[in-house]
């Protein structure tokens, strides 16, 4: 059921989150020995007993290695069909296993069947590699039948090993903590920046008359005024009307919670904020207003049923930092600068279509370098945010007193580090939301982050207790991609927000700075360059335009009709390759959500094609009734699900229409899992309740792909041999 708001009398609870550790804990074949993390040469994590290297892989991370998935699924589905019982315990469930025999008898390998994971005794790997070596190959090259002298073992993997500096270096109060840069500074050198390159073009405009100074200033300080006036409001309005956002009185708000913000306010001398629930289970928040006395900090229904209370007062805590810093105004400033830049650029390129060609080669010249500085001063805007946003962090630290509850939120929402057991009657039943998640001044960027990817909780045992800790490894896992990917240096350049990484690096100091033990340490060194990658992605990504220009440029220099023919060929031909990299659909094998987030060789780009299974728990955008996208739950973790259309007409109506009727109902998905940064599943086709929804954007990319090639290919032999 819903989010209820009862009457003054009655205030919220906590659904505190449940999960199976996703970890293994001990090695099936040795008693005692517990299983660790590896590396393969794919950038796949694997698990490997360190006495008799035995390696166990979750459910669908064998295909990760086959060439032929397909048919290594076959051979899988045949053997599981004559299982038979085994003795050995499954790493995640301490229930016993089932014996697969493969290949009529010549390979025995274990198998869990409430996870779908596979157990391989060392040399199993390397005599699966012998018998079918087409099937699969753990390493990049293809692996010889008879193993050379010297390298008994085809299936390599690559330690993980800790970095030589120290590790884990012991707290102690007053450690010095690393000094942000001068906050007050840097917002007056980007504020006087930022309106400088304004002031220059407004000038270049009124030298050239196309506006005077009054007009021109008053459209500045006019637009300004309006916008920082009214946007408060309009928010209200929108979100009440789009986002059925409800207005908390504090008296309802957990006594808790009421008790940490009255006491920061008084503190800080400013006025209670109003709060706001959104009935979504996906997990944001943000802040926005005027000034920090008529702030407004709005939380979806995922941060208080997924976060401990704990960790709900440090997200409140991060929103509260940003009105304390005046974070709402200053923020609204720098954002104008773009949008007046962008005016008068459009501006003067209408002006220079209307002049003579000496008189518009100027304005044209200006037009283009209003341009420039349009896209200079956005990432100027995004660099200032970027860093509000460590100040916020800090803050945040600083008046809870614990830096590590801020940082266990944050791997909760962000990286989806907040599992919990999909209740059957809540599958059976279905829980109605209409409402899903927003985007503003938020505790995480979701324009970059769209997806809560993986979820790891390891239980506390004895005494029957429900509570709940990350996993410390599962957490330095989480922050391999952001740490090692170059794709996430990519995507940060265009993010209001940090790399969640890097801000849980500053909030790990903070704790040791108070005499904390941090929440965990990354003392993982980076097993080898990942550019080599990312170059790849990047040439593929630029192919159908690289061929493009360089056809169109020879067909300028030959000046042949066949020749430009041949560039479109070529455009086509490199679209079509671009299609086959980024959306491969021979073979979409069930997955874990946890299994698609270990592996950090993955971008936008370069995808996995998965299928997996889970409950709808809320939509992409938290609260808007005509969002397309949603989150989606199994037992191992959340992750956001892109539904994409040709149209975006057609992603309206169904978000509208059909979107409700998904909360809390079981879906199986397929479609290609991606990072950018935060992983989600592109979805190709989604499956609920006996109805099957398909997207055709892939479709629709490739059947224009081949139209492109087969035109381009057409035009040239035409006029190449009839002409």
């Amino acid at each position: 059921m819903g989010f209820i708001f009862a009457p003054s009398h009655c205030s919220f609870g906590y659904n505190r989150p449940l999960s199976i550790p996703l970890h293994c804990v001990n090695c099936p074949k040795c008693e005692g020995s517990r299983l660790r993390p590896r590396l393969t040469r794919q950038g796949v994590e694997v698990d490997e007993c360190p006495l008799c290297k035995g390696i166990w892989l979750d459910e669908g991370e064998i295909y990760f290695f086959s060439r032929r998935p397909g048919e290594l699924a076959e051979v899988l589905k045949e053997a599981q069909a004559q299982a038979r019982p085994g003795t050995r315990r499954s790493p995640k469930t301490g229930n016993p296993m089932q014996e697969l025999l493969l290949f009529g008898g010549k390979l025995a390998i274990d198998h869990c069947p409430a996870t779908g994971g596979l157990w391989f005794d060392e040399g199993e790997v390397n005599k699966l590699l012998q018998t079918e070596p087409r099937l699969l190959s753990i390493c990049p090259e293809p692996p010889p039948v008879s193993p050379p002298a010297g390298d008994p073992k085809p299936f390599k993997i690559e330690e993980i090993h800790l970095k030589k500096t120290s590790a884990h270096p012991s707290p102690r109060s007053g450690r010095a903590l690393t000094r942000l840069p001068n906050l007050a500074l840097r917002s007056t050198v980007t504020l006087v920046s930022l309106y400088g390159l304004l002031t220059l073009v407004l000038l270049v405009v009124v030298e050239y008359g196309y506006l005077g100074r009054g007009i021109a200033l008053a459209i500045g300080f006019g637009f300004a005024g309006l916008q920082f006036l009214l946007s408060p409001y309009l928010l209200d309005w929108g979100l009440k009307w789009f986002y059925s956002l409800t207005w908390v009185d504090p008296i309802l708000l957990p006594p808790h919670l009421k008790d940490f913000i009255d006491r920061v306010t008084r503190q800080e001398h400013m006025k209670f904020p109003r709060v706001g629930i959104i009935d979504d289970g996906a997990p944001n928040a943000f802040t926005y207003g005027h000034v920090p006395n008529n702030a407004r900090v709005v939380l979806t229904r995922g941060i208080l049923e997924l976060l401990d209370p704990d960790e709900v007062e440090a997200v409140v805590g991060h929103e509260l930092g940003h009105a304390h810093h005046w974070d709402i105004l200053l923020m609204t400033m720098a954002n104008l600068v773009p949008l007046f830049l962008y005016y008068a650029y459009a501006i003067l390129r209408d002006s220079a279509r209307g002049r003579s060609n000496r008189e518009g080669g100027g304005a044209g010249l200006a037009a283009v370098g209003a341009y420039l500085l349009y896209i200079i001063s956005e990432y100027l805007v995004l660099w200032f945010s970027r860093t509000r946003e460590y100040y916020a962090d800090r803050y945040s630290g600083k008046v809870t007193g614990r830096p590590n509850s801020l940082a266990s939120a944050l791997v909760k929402i962000a990286y989806g580090l907040a599992g919990r057991k999909i209740n059957k009657e809540e599958s059976r039943t279905g829980r109605k939301t209409t409402l899903e998640a927003v985007g503003a001044m938020g505790i995480f960027d979701p324009g970059v982050a769209r997806a809560f990817a993986m979820s790891s909780v390891s239980h506390t045992s004895g005494g029957g207790s429900s509570s709940a800790q990350l996993d410390a490894q599962v957490v330095k896992e989480s922050m391999r991609w952001d740490l090692w990917n170059p794709w996430a240096r990519y995507h940060e350049l265009q993010s209001t927000h940090p790399l969640v990484a890097k801000r849980l690096h500053y909030l790990f100091e903070q704790a040791m700075s108070l005499g904390q033990e941090p929440l965990v340490c990354f003392d993982l060194k980076q097993p080898e360059s990942y550019w080599d990658e990312f170059a790849v992605d990047l040439a593929v990504m630029a192919a159908p335009w690289v061929l493009l220009t360089g056809g169109l440029a020879l067909w300028a220099l030959t000046g042949k009709v066949w020749v430009g023919g041949f560039a479109v060929f070529l455009a086509g031909a490199g679209s079509v390759y671009k299609m086959r990299f980024s959306y491969p659909t021979l073979f979409f094998p069930k997955m874990k959500i946890a299994s698609l987030f270990k592996k950090v060789k993955v971008s936008s780009v370069r995808p996995v094609p998965c299928a997996v299974e889970g409950i709808v728990i809320g939509r992409g955008v938290p609260g808007l009734v005509w969002s397309e996208d949603f989150v989606i739950q199994d037992e191992s973790g959340i992750l956001f699900l892109d539904y994409r259309q040709p149209l975006q007409v057609w992603e309206f109506f169904f978000g509208l229409l059909r979107g409700k009727d998904f909360s809390g109902k079981p879906v199986r998905v397929r479609g290609w899992y991606r990072r950018a940064p935060i992983p989600y599943l592109e979805v190709d086709r989604l499956e609920v309740e006996g109805k099957t929804y398909t997207c055709y954007v892939s479709t629709l990319k490739a059947a224009f792909a081949w139209l492109v090639t087969l035109g381009g290919l057409g035009i040239t032999m035409y006029f190449f041999w009839v002409v």
